[in-house]
């Protein structure tokens, strides 16, 4: 393998990189970040393209750079160590940095979960399965969670043994379940349907099976049988 990336020239890399795109843009499915069903897990999605697109046009102008370096070898000769010094180590990064930096803290500061919310479900992990428990007193076993559409929820990560993660990919982030501890994440499904989630950290040999499916209902169907504000 280290043979064949070795002989790959600029034109197979640029080809390769320029395929990711349309291959990248049909990425979907079940526990796919990249096809958000609610307006948190958008935000992440937004991040996550923005971030590639960046990366992209940072690779573009180093490229250029290097190309000049070939085709106008006069015109680099000139450049003093002191000016790629303060041009490529200071102006052309401090920008970039700053403007990526801003639109994470922006977009990330909008999946806290500040506030109150109507519906707020308590999630307990144990290996390897999780139960999940409502406003309205009612506990369920079964690796099934029920969430209204259209509004925000909390959800009260805990865990009874090793450390676990929550995590719902089209619907937001993700958190880790931590002993002795209750962590906070907030979901939002745009409509009802069906939608899955997974533990995303290492917890034993049962760490591949430990998926859940979440049933999102409409705000009154919610309500009524679970619990919680309808609105």
């Amino acid at each position: 393998m280290r043979r064949i990336g070795h002989r790959s020239g600029p034109l197979e890399k640029s080809v390769a990189l320029c395929a990711t795109l349309p291959l990248l843009a049909g990425c979907s499915g079940d526990l796919s970040t990249l096809d958000p069903a609610g307006p948190r897990a958008a935000n992440l999605a937004t991040l996550w393209w923005i971030m590639l697109f960046g990366s992209i046009l940072l690779f573009a102008l180093v490229m250029v750079l290097f190309a000049l370096a070939y085709i106008r070898t006069g015109w680099i000769s000139r450049i003093t160590p002191t000016q790629w010094i303060v041009g490529g180590g200071l102006v052309l990064p401090i920008p970039v940095l700053v403007l990526l930096t801003g639109t994470a803290l922006v977009l990330g500061e909008q999946l806290l979960p500040h506030g109150r919310t109507p519906v707020t479900i308590e999630a307990h992990a144990a290996r390897w399965n999780w139960t999940f428990s409502y406003p309205g007193g009612t506990t369920q076993a079964g690796d099934v969670l029920h969430m209204p559409a259209g509004q925000p929820v909390d959800i009260l990560v805990t865990t009874e043994d090793v450390i676990h993660a929550f995590w719902v990919p089209r619907l937001g982030g993700k958190i880790d379940a931590i002993p002795g501890h209750t962590n906070t994440i907030r979901l939002e499904a745009d409509r009802p349907g069906i939608y899955w989630g997974q533990c995303a950290e290492y917890c034993g040999i049962g760490h591949d099976i430990m998926r859940f499916r979440v049933e999102v209902h409409s705000a009154e169907d919610f309500a009524a049988r679970f619990g919680g504000e309808a609105r």
